[in-house]
Formats: C-alpha cells, sequence, structure tokens
C-alpha cells in the first residue's frame, strides 16, 4: 500500500483575523451576531454527545476515530435542507443537531472531533461553534458577511488544506485525473433556493465573481470505475466529496468512510433519499448507483496541532495549492 503523507503545519490556534482579503468582501460589519436560539440548534443532544466523549476519554483517540466515534452519535439524526440559511441578512456560524443536511454532517463531526482535544472539562455551544467559524469561512474568520463563506466543496478542501485542518490526498491515492472546463454557477442560477442571495440581489454579482474563483482551482478527482481499487487505501474518517459529472459544481454531495464489521468501506452521509443520516453501500457501490457521479475526492482530517495560525503561512500555502 503507498504510504500516504502528512504535510506538517505551524502551529495550534485560531486566526482572528480575515486571511482572504479581497474588495468582494467590502460591506462586512464586524461584531454582527445573532442569538445562540438562531445559531444553535440541539443543545441537549449536544451536551450528551459530549459528556459521553468526556466520560469514554474520546480524546486519547486519533482523530479518524474520534470522527466515527462522532458520526455513530449523529446516525439517524432527520435530513433537513438549507439548514445553513439561517437569517435573511446577518451570517454567522451555526450548528444544528435537530436536523443535518451533508455538509453540517461532516462538519459538525469534524468540529466535534477538534474541539474535543482542547482538553478542557466541559465545553459550552460556543466552543463548537469557534471550530464551526474555523472551517467553515476563509480564513476562519466571519464577520457577518454571507460572502465570506465557503460555499463549494472543493474550495473547502483547498481552504482547510492551507490552514492545517485536512490533507487533500486525492492524488496520493492513484488513478486521479483534473476536472477541466467545468462551470460553477450553482448558487447564481439557482439564487432563489438561498435566503441570503434572495433577499440581497446586491450579493448575486459579487458571488459569480467568487464562482469564477473557485473554477481556476485545480481540481483533480478518482474516476469511479477506479474507486473500488483505492477503496483499502481509505480510512475511518475521511471526507469524501462526491464529483457531479455536470457543469454546476464540482461536488454534489459529501459524506465520510466508515469501515464496518463486515470489513466494507461504506459511505456514510445524511441522505435525502433516505431522509436521515446513514451508513450506506460502500462508496464504490453508492457511486454505481447513481448515474450521474463522476469520482470522489478525499480529505484526511488533521490533529490540532497541525494547524496553520499564521497569516502569511496561510496565504502561502493556499498560493501554492492554487498552483
Amino acid at each position: 500500500m503507498k504510504k500516504i503523507t502528512r504535510r506538517r503545519s505551524l502551529a495550534l490556534g485560531i486566526l482572528g483575523v480575515s486571511g482572504l482579503s479581497d474588495p468582494l468582501l467590502k460591506g462586512a460589519q464586524p461584531g454582527r451576531n445573532l442569538p445562540l436560539s438562531t445559531v444553535f440548534k440541539g443543545k441537549s443532544t449536544y451536551h450528551r454527545i459530549v459528556a459521553k466523549a468526556i466520560k469514554e476519554g474520546w480524546r486519547k483517540r486519533p482523530i479518524h476515530q474520534r470522527m466515527i466515534l462522532f458520526a455513530r452519535e449523529l446516525h439517524g439524526t432527520p435530513y433537513v435542507n438549507y439548514t445553513l440559511e439561517i437569517d435573511d441578512h446577518i451570517e454567522s456560524p451555526s450548528a444544528n443537531f435537530e436536523g443535518l443536511d451533508c455538509w453540517t454532517f461532516f462538519e459538525i463531526t469534524l468540529g466535534l472531533s477538534r474541539m474535543i482535544m482542547r482538553g478542557q472539562s466541559s465545553y459550552s455551544q460556543e466552543d463548537l461553534l469557534r471550530e464551526i467559524r474555523w472551517t467553515r469561512y476563509r480564513g476562519g474568520s466571519c464577520s457577518g458577511n454571507y460572502l465570506e463563506r465557503i460555499h463549494y466543496l472543493a474550495e473547502w478542501f483547498f481552504e482547510n488544506e492551507a490552514r492545517g485542518n485536512v490533507t487533500d490526498i486525492t492524488r496520493e491515492l492513484g488513478y486521479a485525473e483534473r476536472i477541466s472546463g467545468r462551470k460553477i454557477s450553482e448558487m447564481t442560477i439557482l439564487w432563489k433556493h438561498y435566503r441570503y442571495l434572495r433577499e440581497n440581489p446586491e450579493l448575486r454579482e459579487p458571488m459569480k465573481k467568487w464562482e469564477a474563483y473557485v473554477a481556476k482551482f485545480p481540481v483533480y478527482y478518482i474516476p469511479k470505475s477506479k474507486v473500488a481499487v483505492i477503496e483499502p487505501k481509505l480510512q475511518d474518517g475521511d471526507i469524501i466529496g462526491i464529483v457531479t459529472g455536470g457543469h454546476g459544481g464540482f461536488c454534489s454531495h459529501v459524506g465520510l468512510i466508515i469501515r464496518t464489521n463486515d470489513k466494507v468501506t461504506r459511505f456514510m452521509h445524511a441522505s435525502r433519499n433516505y431522509k436521515k443520516v446513514v451508513i450506506d453501500k460502500s462508496i464504490s457501490g453508492y457511486l454505481n448507483s447513481f448515474r450521474s457521479h463522476a469520482g470522489i475526492m478525499v480529505a484526511r482530517p488533521q490533529e490540532v496541532g497541525y494547524t496553520v495560525t499564521d497569516q502569511a503561512q496561510y496565504q502561502k500555502n493556499l498560493k501554492r495549492l492554487r498552483g
């Protein structure tokens, strides 16, 4: 088996300023916040899960095992779409344990897995929201502007690798091909489905510019015809972007790898079809069930000790990854 290398980052901590200084973000107003009751749903579920993690010493486990321990606690949670669209104007980190979509399922799992390593005796809702802010927004900062959020999974891979949160191992697994000529336009074409874009028409044109920015990323994927071959190299907790064969975005879905007792490398995700978080078929079997699925991208979560907090280094990493 080919060894999967890990790129060591610089330091542990949280970046306190916006990591991507861009004129598209003009108008962001520092200090704009929404009430906790708006941004956090399912408080009792959250505290139950965290209490179990503390009691059973999950922080002693490596992150790929922590990912699955937390993911299993979310198994069966109802599927609810557009759970990130929580206000008409103010963007804010949020978490919803009452309903998950594919993005919030993997993101909350990662946030919990990182948070528990802080070594505290207890954790508030705000502790998780800080982790969500760190991975959901460019540079790990949110000042209330919708355009600060990472809206496309392919960009999330690049952004979070630049800050040491994950490593994109797609090319290291073998058989990877670069996606070329992809038009990125889902957010602006389907703007009526997104509360912030619907209520703030002035955001649509800047969003087009962000889509053009994302379209230039050098995105690689493993074609679904080759996924069964590389399945043994995948491990628990790997983040799997389901690459679509059509235009609009690079990925249409996302979930996690979980290897069950029968030794099958399965796809765990918040499923619109099943209407809940499920442990599905093998990842190759899942891909072959849908004609529109072209293959996968794979990001491997890193321990919090790899986190990049130096802004100059983060920018340097992002520039290198973009090529």
